[in-house]
């Protein structure tokens, strides 16, 4: 009992660090956004009040019920996240083509936005600390932008050497800044409590309903305070879900509350703090120490932001959703470290990029709503399909419980779409590109296989055909990689063609990803004699599983009768160029097979993808119209 409370306690400490990261940095920018006068709300103490109990039920409603207790449960096999949902729900809607349909699409676009919230994040979060800086003097003012780009830099050159090492880290300092977020608060608090009176709702309604359209304008500001929230569903399978919850109720969602409580006291008694309310919270003596725990806390906040890209991709390549790309291991204990450079250096760019345009963090948090309301609007449609068709609630249960929480989201995102020319496009643009991109490879993919297995060869029948006749047998296993365990590899029939020879054993080798985050290693392999030393084998992998290709075959043949040695062992691929065709119709516009063929030309090795030995492996190409 006592090493389980050990444990409890640890992974939440950790999931501080992870988890809220992102929405422990909110209070930095968002009060001061709700309150800005850009929005046409007249300023004054009911204003200040209302704009702080309006975040204190957004909190309650998006984050503590939706999040916390809703969808934390639409976990599949333990794993969260846009992408272990759209694999449950199309679990769900598998017999159901229609649905399937709206699945795939929402799905894509919720994990494309995604990305612009991977981009939005590490930008607003440091901009913010950085800018504090400017609060004690003036004479930082201008090194604000070279100083966030520099902690930006550091944090993106890190990736490549992995965060094991100050990872460990991360959940202490995240409880030392949510003890600050909490003692700031309570000080501002204990000078002025009239603004405990803001946990009463009907502060709230009045702000977001008295005031015509400023009321709906307002919203897409209210909404930063719970950016971060799909956090807590997306790294759920890292802690468990009662670590999260633990660390949500027991310290997260205090210590927010009494943050943005004590912002609201501070405006209440001065208004000009409106500048910079989160820093102006503390004594003057605190503002330096309190940057540097903002920059820590930023930084943190990044690095879950980074790692759930990298996570996200690797989880979209598994399920056909993306090209293979380069995905490294930089640490053999934890499986979630992992290093994507593609993706790094591309949201490196980005980043650097948008905080260079916009500038200030005033400015990027007008961008950064929408990626975050597009990707809730997302979960909480698919939690739909799973709670009615997965789980076997009725209609009327299904609406009742996730209903509500779509309209909320549906009015968070048509308020952020108001700002799409103050800097929305951004999020938009990457958001539609990356979905453009999904769709193309899908869609390629599926008229590439098509046109393949119009060629396609039954493999038994061709076994038989050969084995009346064979060509000369070499020693050693030939593994060739198949995309179906039915028909004849292309590598088998041009290693014929021009080496006439057949390795003594021949393993047809099929592998699968199945829409469940794990498969169990003992469970991984299937193998089917053919005869003749001939056998197909087929490896499942879960899609968050590391496709070790040699490793399964070495450590799962044996039970089959099969035994590997590596240095007797080959492994044949086939790599099919994608050449145009004006006799062909792929069902893709001319400029969809333009990007795919130039996706398939870049995509990744699958040598790398499945780890074959480099040294083993015999790569033959061919030519596919489409």
């Amino acid at each position: 009992m006592e090493a389980h409370s050990h444990s409890r306690a640890a992974l939440t400490l950790a999931a501080l660090g992870v988890v809220y990261g992102d929405i422990g940095t909110s209070p930095l920018y968002a009060l001061k956004q709700t309150l800005t006068p850009d929005h046409g709300i007249p300023a004054g103490p009911e204003t200040v009040l209302g704009a702080a109990s309006a975040i204190f039920w957004a909190l309650m409603l998006v984050v503590s019920l939706k999040y916390v207790l809703l969808v934390l449960r639409a976990d599949n096999h333990g794993e969260g996240g846009i992408m272990a949902l759209l694999a449950l729900a199309r679990q769900a809607v598998a017999e159901r083509p229609r649905a399937l349909r709206v699945v795939a699409f929402a799905g894509m676009a919720g994990a494309a936005l995604f990305y612009g919230d991977a981009v939005l994040t590490p930008a607003i979060s440091v901009m913010s600390a950085v800018e504090g800086l400017s609060v004690g003097t003036h004479v930082f003012e201008p090194y604000v932008m070279p100083l966030a780009i520099i902690v930006l830099a550091g944090l993106f050159f890190m990736q490549q050497h992995g965060t094991a090492s100050v990872g460990a880290w991360f959940g202490p300092v995240a409880m030392l800044w949510f003890a600050a977020l909490a003692a700031g608060g309570v000080y501002q608090i204990l000078q002025h409590p009239q603004v405990l009176s803001a946990l009463y709702p009907d502060h709230a309604w009045w702000f977001v309903t008295q005031h015509g359209f400023a009321s709906f304008a307002v919203l897409g500001a209210v909404l930063l305070a719970f950016t971060g929230a799909e956090a807590l569903y997306a790294d759920m399978g890292h802690f468990g879900r009662g670590p999260v919850r633990l660390a949500w109720y027991g310290l997260v969602f205090p210590a927010l509350v009494l943050n943005y409580l004590g912002q609201g006291a501070l405006l209440s008694r001065a208004p000009a703090a409106l500048s910079n309310p989160f820093f102006l919270l503390y004594p003057e003596w605190a503002l330096y120490p309190m940057v540097l725990l903002a920059t820590a806390a930023t930084v943190i906040a990044s690095q879950a932001t980074i790692t759930g890209a990298f996570s996200l991709t690797r989880q979209a390549i598994q399920l056909g959703y993306l090209p293979r790309m380069q995905v490294v291991q930089t640490s053999s204990k934890m499986f979630g470290q992992i290093y994507i450079p593609v993706v790094n250096w591309l949201l490196f760019v980005l980043v650097v990029g948008i905080v260079a345009g916009f500038g200030k963090s005033d400015h990027l948090a007008a961008a950064y709503g929408l990626a975050v309301t597009g990707t809730m609007l997302v979960t909480t449609l698919l939690t739909f399909y799973v709670i009615h068709y997965g789980w076997g609630y009725g209609l009327f249960a299904s609406l009742a419980a996730s209903g509500a929480f779509l309209l909320i989201d549906a009015a968070f995102f048509s308020s952020s779409l108001l700002k799409i020319a103050d800097g929305g496009w951004f999020p938009l643009a990457l958001g539609t590109m990356v979905f453009i991109v999904m769709r193309t490879w899908v869609r390629g993919r599926r008229s590439l296989l098509a046109r393949v297995g119009v060629v396609d060869i039954p493999l038994t029948d061709f076994l038989a055909s050969l084995m009346a006749d064979p060509p000369a047998r070499v020693p050693g296993t030939a593994v060739f990689l198949n995309a179906s365990p039915h028909t004849v590899p292309h590598a088998l029939l041009h290693n014929l063609n021009h080496n006439r020879v057949l390795h003594e054993r021949l393993v047809f080798l099929t592998v699968r990803i199945k829409t469940e985050p794990w498969v169990a290693f003992e469970d991984r392999m299937r193998v089917e004699p053919l005869g003749d030393e001939a056998y197909a084998v087929t490896l499942t992998f879960g899609f968050k599983n590391r496709p070790d290709v040699p490793a399964a075959l070495e450590g799962l043949g044996p039970q089959f009768g099969l035994t590997f040695e590596p240095m007797q062992t080959s492994y044949f691929l086939s790599r099919e160029t994608v050449v145009p065709s004006p006799d062909i119709d792929s069902g893709l516009a001319n400029w969809r097979e333009h990007l795919f063929r130039w996706l398939a030309r870049n995509a990744g090795s699958a040598v790398e993808y499945f780890n074959l030995p480099a040294n083993r492996v015999i790569e033959l190409g061919s030519r596919v119209e489409i």
